[in-house]
C-alpha cells in the first residue's frame, strides 16, 4: 500500500498521533499547505498549486522540491490537483493533513467531502488536524479503532437511511437521521466503534486528543 500525505492549508498540530501517522508516507504538498511540512519534519516529493497562498519565504525555504504551477483560473482546487496527482503516482491511501479549519470554510467543507469521494472509489482516506480526525462512513459496515472516551459526531451531507453505532455511549440501531438533524452529534466512543449505514453519506468526526475533549 502507497499511502501519500496531502498537506492542505488548514490548521494542523504535531500531536504524537499525528506524528506517528504520517511518519514514512510519501507527500505532496498543495500551495499553502507547505508550512506544514517543517512541523511534521518532512520533505514532499511535489509542490503544486497556482501559489496564489503561499508565503514568499517558502520558496527560499525549500528551493529544492519540485513545483508544479497551475493558472488561478482552473476548475479543481490546488488539494484536489494533489490528490489527482497522488493518485496518478500510485497512491492506494491518504492522509488529508490539514483539512480543517483555514481561512477559507468553502475549502475546508470542500476538504470534508472530497475524503468521502474518494473513499467512495475504495481508498482509504484520514483528514486530519491532529486534535481532529475524519473519516468516511461507507455503506455497509465500518470499524473505527478510536482510544476509549474520544469524542464523535457523525456529520450527514444528506438524509442517513439505517445507522447503527455501536460500542458508543448512545448507540442506535438503523435508525433513519434527517438531513440538519442534531441527532449523531456529540457521542462518546466506548472502545472499538462500529458504524453501518445502509444509504446515504456521511463523515465521522473524532477528537482522539485528550485536550480536545469538550
Amino acid at each position: 500500500m502507497s499511502t501519500f500525505v496531502i498537506l492542505l492549508g488548514g490548521e494542523l498540530h504535531a500531536t504524537p498521533r499525528l506524528m506517528s501517522q504520517v511518519a514514512g508516507h510519501r507527500v505532496i504538498a498543495a500551495d499553502s499547505g507547505m508550512e506544514h511540512a517543517a512541523l511534521l519534519g518532512v520533505t514532499p516529493e511535489l509542490w503544486l498549486g497556482d501559489f496564489d497562498s503561499a508565503d514568499e519565504a517558502l520558496f527560499t525555504i525549500y528551493p529544492d522540491v519540485p513545483r508544479e504551477a497551475f493558472p488561478q483560473d482552473k476548475d479543481m482546487t490546488d488539494g484536489e490537483l494533489a490528490i489527482a496527482e497522488a493518485l496518478r503516482r500510485g497512491a492506494s491511501a491518504f492522509i488529508l493533513a490539514g483539512a480543517f479549519g483555514g481561512p477559507r470554510v468553502d475549502h475546508a467543507f470542500l476538504h470534508l467531502t472530497a475524503a468521502v469521494s474518494v473513499a467512495e472509489t475504495g481508498l482509504p482516506v484520514l483528514i486530519t488536524s491532529g486534535k481532529q480526525e475524519g473519516y468516511p462512513v461507507l455503506h455497509g459496515e465500518n470499524r473505527f479503532d478510536l482510544p476509549h472516551g474520544t469524542l464523535f459526531s457523525i456529520l450527514a451531507f444528506n438524509d442517513l437511511e439505517g445507522l447503527t453505532v455501536a460500542g458508543a455511549r448512545w448507540p442506535l440501531v438503523e435508525k433513519d437521521v434527517a438531513f440538519g438533524s442534531s441527532l449523531t452529534m456529540s457521542n462518546v466512543a466506548l472502545g472499538p466503534l462500529m458504524v453501518e449505514l445502509a444509504s446515504g453519506r456521511a463523515l465521522l468526526v473524532a477528537h482522539p486528543d485528550p485536550a480536545a475533549q469538550f
